[in-house]
């Protein structure tokens, strides 16, 4: 199948044939754009009116906007140590807008820099809301305004960007559909610099090294996330010694492993003497009793809907193992250096999980079924209900998940 290029030209800006494209769109187009949909119509007035809102100082700083879930957000985290040098700015002067979903632990992962959190969802959803998070970040009154996500909204992410009214606004090339081109098409015709981090599938930490390699005109080398993160222990875990933390929920039925086979990886490290705590959303709830005494006196403990973000933070970067879907909560294990387990599907494959293998530390696994219909963005043909999960998640095997477990424990205690 041809390659749509949706109007983009394009050309080499530096040595390694990194580049840029230009959209060019006409004047009356972008006044009365076609194939928009309805929300962009109702949201337009709104936004319009907040982006025109006069500023009346000297606009200063560089406002990055991460409309992200958890995993996203750490994916890109170590990318943005080099946003200070690239815009000339110091990290005071770097503002992250960021989602309420992790704005309890964001203050210590961007530790320096200022940090705003909104509800992305309503964002994008309820107007009186909008309107009031699109008049603050007009008011920031920032110089320029940065997205690098390649998987994006344009209701949430590009709109703030160009709400911000930045004299300079720096994006990625995103994924575009034909359900999407125009509206992308609108908002990428009025950035002042896109860059173009690759075709799909490119891995998210390629594309987040690509982009500051851009904006610096050098190579910048790929690293898989880190995150610093220092507490005290939550009082509820003092007495929590030599766990193992499984990770049986997802935001997507299709991507949860069966609940069977977390069962009887539970009883499996039990019975090896460790101790197995249960985490997720109150909504993923599982069936284990809160506390499963075994035989060897290790304990099950079901800690579903029981933990704040910090503590699930404090868990995962104090656990022997983690064992987890394909979920957000698998890159903060590997970013908090935790041994980790990880099932992945075939959704988007090698664009989240897995991690290049010379990007992969060697306490990370992940395991896969390999299926002719990879890449089918979890749009899954094969399924008999939408509940049920996607083949290639069901139809890894108990045994090579214990298996892989085994070795990195082995290795941890050598």
């Amino acid at each position: 199948m041809a390659k749509k290029n949706y109007g983009v030209k394009f050309s080499p800006i530096d040595k390694k044939n990194s580049w840029h494209p230009e959209i060019e769109t006409p004047r009356f187009w972008r006044l009365f754009p076609g194939a928009m949909r309805r929300r962009w119509w109702l949201f337009r007035p709104f936004d319009l009116v907040a982006r025109n809102l006069p500023v009346f100082f000297k606009r200063k700083g560089v406002l990055v906007v991460r409309m992200d879930g958890i995993g996203d957000m750490t994916l890109f985290r170590q990318s943005l140590e080099h946003y200070s040098e690239a815009f000339g700015v110091s990290k005071q002067d770097i503002t992250i807008l960021g989602c309420k979903s992790w704005a309890t632990i964001a203050k210590q992962i961007f530790e320096g820099y200022q940090i705003i959190t909104i509800n992305e969802h309503a964002f994008a959803k309820k107007i009186l809301y909008r309107f009031c998070v699109s008049v603050k970040v007009r008011l920031l009154g920032v110089a320029v305004a940065v997205c690098d996500s390649y998987f994006r909204r344009t209701l949430m992410a590009d709109s703030l960007v160009w709400v911000s009214g930045a004299p300079k606004m720096v994006v990625s090339y995103p994924y575009i559909s034909e359900t999407t081109r125009s509206e992308f098409k609108y908002y990428l015709s009025q950035a002042h610099l896109i860059i173009n981090t690759g075709d799909y599938p490119t891995h998210e930490i390629v594309r987040h090294a690509r982009f500051v390699s851009a904006l610096l005109g050098r190579d910048i080398m790929p690293e898989f996330p880190k995150i610093n993160w220092v507490a005290k222990t939550p009082t509820i875990f003092r007495k929590l010694k030599n766990y193992v933390v499984l990770v049986p929920g997802s935001n997507e039925f299709g991507r949860r492993w069966p609940l069977e086979g977390y069962k009887t990886l539970a009883e499996k490290f039990a019975v090896a003497g460790f101790n197995v705590c249960i985490v997720g959303h109150v909504f993923e709830n599982v069936t284990w009793p809160v506390f499963s005494q075994t035989e060897g006196g290790a304990q099950i403990t079901n800690l579903t809907g029981k933990t704040s973000l910090p503590d699930l933070l404090y868990l995962l970067k104090n656990a022997a193992l983690v064992v987890s879907n394909d979920t957000g909560t698998a890159h903060l294990a590997i970013g908090l250096g935790a041994p980790t387990v990880v099932l992945v599907g075939g959704g988007h494959f090698s664009s989240f999980f897995p991690y290049p293998p010379n990007l992969t530390p060697s306490t990370t696994r992940f395991i896969s079924y390999k299926m002719p219909c990879y890449h089918c963005f979890w749009r899954c043909t094969k399924r008999d209900n939408k509940r049920n999960p996607f083949p290639c998640i069901e139809s890894i095997g108990v045994e090579q998940v214990w298996s892989e477990s085994n070795k990195i424990l082995s290795t941890d205690s050598a």
